[in-house]
C-alpha cells in the first residue's frame, strides 16, 4: 500500500513541484538558492562571519558588541533572504504549516550546540488576538517539531503576550524595544516549570532581537536557570 501511495503520490519538493527522494526535502535547485548559515557565525545572534578559524573567545558581530544580549548564546538556520524568506512568509502567513517538518532538521542541527537533554524549548508567544486571526502560533510549530526531533521538553504555553503590539515592520531597532518593554511575561501556570530549567527560545525570524530579550527577561524572572534564543531565520545587514 505505501509503494502504492509513493506512485500515485510520489515524493515533491516542498516549495515547488520537483520530484524528490523524501517528502518535505527541497529539490537541488530550491537547495542550491536557500541561504543556509554555515562557517563562522556570532555566538550572540546567529550573524554570519567572515573568516575561517574561530577565535579562542567568544565571537560576536557588530550589533551583539554593542547591545546587551540577556541571554547566553544565539543561532540561527538561515538568513532571512532570498527562498529563506519566501519560507518563512509562505510558513507565517500563507498557511503552510506543512513546512515545519521540512525545515525542523536544519532547527535542530544549528540548535544542537546549544542544547542538552535538560533543555525546555519555548516558543516565542503571539498575542490572543493575532492568534485567533492566524489560528495558530508558528514558533510554537517550529518548537514543537525541533523538540520532537531532539527528544527534549517543550513549553509551547511557558509565555504570554501581556499587550498587543503594532506589526514592528519598519520600526527601527529603538522603536522595537521601546514597543516589547513588558509586552511578554511568563504563563503563571506554567512558572513552575520554568523556574531552574535551561530553557531554549525559539521564532521564526530574528531581527533586532527586541522580542527574544523581552522573552529572555520574562524567563529570569520567572526562575530559568540559562536562556539561549534559536530562530529559524536571522535578518541581516546588506543580505
Amino acid at each position: 500500500m505505501q509503494r502504492l501511495i509513493q506512485v500515485l503520490y510520489p515524493p515533491q519538493c516542498a516549495m515547488c513541484e520537483a520530484r524528490t527522494e523524501s517528502d518535505f526535502g527541497l529539490c537541488g535547485a530550491c537547495w542550491a538558492k536557500t541561504p543556509f548559515i554555515e562557517g563562522l557565525c556570532c555566538d550572540g545572534c546567529g550573524t554570519p562571519l567572515p573568516g575561517d578559524d574561530a577565535p579562542d573567545d567568544r565571537l560576536l558581530c557588530d550589533d551583539c558588541m554593542v547591545i546587551a544580549r540577556p541571554w547566553s548564546k544565539g543561532c540561527a538556520a538561515l538568513v532571512y533572504k532570498d527562498q529563506a524568506r519566501r519560507i518563512v512568509l509562505s510558513l507565517k502567513h500563507g498557511d503552510r504549516t506543512d513546512l515545519v517538518c521540512a525545515v525542523g532538521p536544519w532547527l535542530l542541527k544549528s540548535a544542537e550546540p546549544l542544547m542538552s537533554p535538560e533543555t525546555l524549548v519555548v516558543p516565542i508567544p503571539l498575542h490572543r488576538f493575532r492568534l485567533l486571526r492566524r489560528k495558530f502560533n508558528q514558533a510554537a510549530l517550529l518548537a514543537g517539531q525541533l523538540a520532537q526531533l531532539a527528544g527534549v521538553d517543550c513549553c509551547s504555553d511557558g509565555l504570554v503576550r501581556t499587550k498587543r503590539t503594532a506589526p514592528l515592520d519598519g520600526h527601527n531597532r529603538a522603536q522595537r524595544f521601546e514597543s516589547l518593554s513588558d509586552a511578554i511575561a511568563a504563563n503563571q501556570k506554567r512558572v513552575l516549570k520554568l523556574k531552574g530549567r535551561k530553557i531554549l527560545l525559539v521564532d521564526d525570524v530574528m531581527t533586532s532581537g527586541a522580542t527574544f530579550a523581552a522573552a529572555t527577561e520574562a524567563c529570569f524572572s520567572a526562575g530559568a536557570d540559562d536562556v539561549c534564543v534559536l530562530s529559524l531565520a536571522r535578518v541581516v545587514k546588506d543580505a
